[in-house]
């Protein structure tokens, strides 16, 4: 890597106090606050990290979207943050090369942590690319709450009930946390918009989840989940399990079953991947790209470099035999052991394996109801949709967010959301001679 090649190229540099932190997610950045004083360089594409618990209500409206964001220089005060995307990595020389706008730079290091996360797992089925919208980010969320509420819009601009049904049928594929928890916001969502909507109350809505297992939320105890699905179902959302995604068109969707739904909204949630441009930073991957790691979350066979999170294969000395589940929880948990084995390692002591056993697990179902199972014991209802927020507050870095969510959570009970779209806004409209802004296609009422 000779980063001279190229004009734009800035001169090398030195990480700081020679730890360089990749991934500004849950595991990077915890890993960068842990450290302290003795703080690295943080590599981060976005300035912010997404606590992707929350993503289901912003979505919503539930929440203000930008209260589930966490400003990364504020989370970590004692780290250099470096806004870039790391692209290759030389383990020999001890060399990453980060992209950015301004140019390409070079960092060296005397010790990494390899953080960077997960990507959304797709399929080659013929049109889902041009006609599905992912659930993996703040900018997914966004723009399925306008294109949602567009669709309502839409819809009551039809004059016959067959040529609205495509405008309210709404099809979420993948029947874990993220597709059931974005599915029972979203129908909330709808529900509460269509006060304004008097014309669209007679007609039919259809919401279904597709999940390829035999059951939802095969992560929890099967009675927790014949639970949610009995709440999602008494709400008239078809829950089709054992079921996959055959194809996707402009305004329908087909099912492996040979059902075909009316549908002009297909939400894709059905499991992530190891990020991608591991396969050119030269480290031992598994069959599913994940970084291998030791016990101590070190790389095998690279004493000098570290990896948690979803892109790291994690061994947990309480579950012998089964890696860490992708989950922002056991992230958690392993960027905190990484850290101390990090302080460990500078004062000359050994490292300690990564061991934990999860508290429990959580989800909501929409409007006070939820799903928990916590020390053993489960929940379900109400309480079950209090301990899953209690946990979310609690987990949420820096007290200022938390007291904005909670702000936002008590305000949600005196007041109903709002239906404002902001797909219109998406970017601005290129100016004409003469100042005038001429029309986009988004501002004209495209939406993709």
């Amino acid at each position: 890597m000779d980063g001279s090649t190229a004009p734009a190229t800035r001169d090398r540099r030195r990480a700081r106090n020679g730890v360089l932190v990749l991934g500004g997610g849950f595991a990077g950045a915890t890993v960068a606050r842990r450290l302290g004083v003795d703080g690295p360089t943080l590599i981060s594409e976005e300035n912010a990290l997404l606590f992707t618990p929350l993503l289901p209500e912003a979505a919503s409206g539930t929440l203000e979207s930008r209260h589930v964001v966490v400003p990364l220089r504020q989370m970590c005060p004692s780290a250099e943050l470096f806004l870039g995307r790391a692209t290759a990595h030389d383990p020999q020389e001890r060399l990453v090369h980060v992209a950015t706008e301004t140019g390409d730079v070079e960092f060296s290091y005397d010790t990494l942590v390899v953080a960077l996360g997960s990507v959304s797992r797709t399929l080659p089925i013929p049109g889902l690319a041009e006609h599905g919208i992912g659930f993996k980010n703040f900018a997914d969320a966004l723009y399925l709450r306008n294109h949602v509420l567009h669709e309502l819009e839409l819809a009551d601009n039809e004059t016959e009930d067959a040529r609205a049904a495509p405008h309210l049928g709404f099809v979420f594929v993948g029947g874990g946390y993220a597709g059931v928890e974005a599915l029972a916001e979203l129908h909330d969502l709808v529900s509460d918009a269509l006060r304004f909507y008097p014309d669209l109350r007679r007609v039919p809505q259809r919401w279904v989840l597709v999940e390829a297992l035999d059951k939802i939320l095969a992560a929890i105890p099967t009675r927790l989940g014949e639970y949610a699905q009995e709440i999602l179902q008494s709400r008239g959302i078809e829950v089709r399990t054992s079921t996959r995604l055959e194809a996707v068109h402009a305004d329908s969707v087909e099912l492996d079953d040979g059902a075909r739904v009316a549908a002009r909204t297909l939400v894709w949630s059905a499991g992530v991947t190891a990020n991608p441009v591991l396969a050119d930073f030269h480290l031992p991957l598994d069959e599913q790209g994940r970084v291998r790691v030791t016990d101590t979350l070190q790389v095998e066979g690279l004493a000098q470099v570290w990896a948690v999170g979803d892109c790291a294969r994690v061994p947990n000395a309480l579950t012998p035999g089964t890696p860490d589940p992708p989950t922002s929880q056991h992230a958690l948990r392993q960027a905190r052991r990484l850290a101390r084995n990090l302080l460990a390692v500078r004062r000359g002591e050994t490292p300690q394996p990564y061991g934990y056993r999860a508290l429990g697990q959580v989800a909501t179902l929409g409007r006070y109801k939820g799903i928990a199972e916590v020390l053993g014991l489960r929940f379900s209802g109400f309480l079950g949709w209090f301990i899953t927020r209690a946990y979310h507050l609690y987990a949420l870095p820096l007290l200022s967010r938390q007291i904005r969510v909670l702000s936002d959570w008590t305000l949600s009970l005196l007041f109903r959301r709002d239906v404002v779209a902001f797909g219109s806004f998406d970017e601005p409209p290129p100016l004409a001679p003469g100042g005038r802004a001429k029309p986009s296609p988004r501002s004209a009422g495209m939406t993709r």
